[in-house]
């Protein structure tokens, strides 16, 4: 009896081990449109949230906050700005943080504001933006690398969906083929981070996109330097390899955009 009992012990000691060596990331991207009126209202409500989600960070609720200013887009008359919410896993990243948490937080962050300003501060925050667009992701690999996130950084969200039947095949591709030519240009000074994302909900044939990935430069030197560098490395096999890849996924939307606030 007491040999099963330390069995079962040790099983559960190595599942809670297992689960607490977990790192993935899970992230939630809002693309938030604001009427051109309302623009300089907005920001100076977003850089209110930097030290609202700073609590919420402090508490353990979220693993961190970006805010970004879109430059370019397919759509970008639709949304000006994206907000990305980092969580340590998919349960606390589906509960988010709900009116009561935000409530909670704002009051931590700013102890002069009465309820009644504070309420009138998050209804105003919802008559100012729409949110057309909300992605709950789930990262599936990146580089390895020491980017530091500061205002000023810039990114390319690419928002891809893979081809029918060839969804296993273009994860792969991402993986295998791709990871490793960015995680050269790191190497080479002309990238600051790479990471490919999967949709974390499942989702049907008529989706927008299944993936995203995210390219992260430290400033525009970098990013056209990036544009301009060209791997001559490559052999016919790799670059057939490629194309193999990107004819796995189709490349849907792509923005440029820049880091306007960030809570880690």
């Amino acid at each position: 009896m007491k040999k099963i009992f330390a069995i079962i012990i040790c099983a559960l000691l190595w599942v809670s081990s297992s689960y607490a060596q977990d790192d993935t990331k899970y992230m939630v991207f809002e693309f938030i449109k604001v009427e051109n009126d309302m623009i300089f209202d907005y920001i100076e409500y977003k850089d209110l949230m930097e030290k609202v989600y700073r609590q919420a960070l402090n508490d353990g609720k979220i693993s961190g906050w970006d805010f970004w200013s879109l430059q370019s887009g397919a759509d970008e008359g639709d949304f000006q700005h994206i907000m990305v919410t980092h969580y340590d896993d998919p349960v606390n990243m589906m509960n988010g943080l709900d009116t009561e948490a935000m409530i909670k937080y704002t009051k931590i962050a700013y102890p002069h504001l009465t309820d009644v300003q504070i309420g009138k501060m998050f209804q105003d925050e919802l008559e100012m933006r729409d949110m057309p667009m909300r992605l709950y992701m789930r990262e599936i690999v990146s580089t390895d690398d020491d980017f530091v996130m500061k205002p000023g950084v810039l990114a390319s969200f690419d928002l891809m969906k893979a081809r029918e039947g060839q969804f296993d095949a273009y994860e792969r591709a991402e993986m295998e083929i791709f990871r490793p030519i960015h995680q050269n240009r790191i190497e080479q000074g002309v990238m600051g981070h790479w990471s490919f994302l999967r949709t974390a909900l499942p989702q049907g044939s008529q989706a927008k996109s299944t993936h995203l990935t995210l390219n992260m430069y430290k400033d525009y030197m970098q990013f056209f330097n990036g544009q301009a560098y060209e791997d001559m490395n490559q052999d016919d096999a790799q670059r057939a390899a490629v194309n193999e890849g990107l004819n796995s996924r189709d490349q849907k939307w792509v923005y440029l955009a820049t880091l306007e606030n960030v809570v880690r």
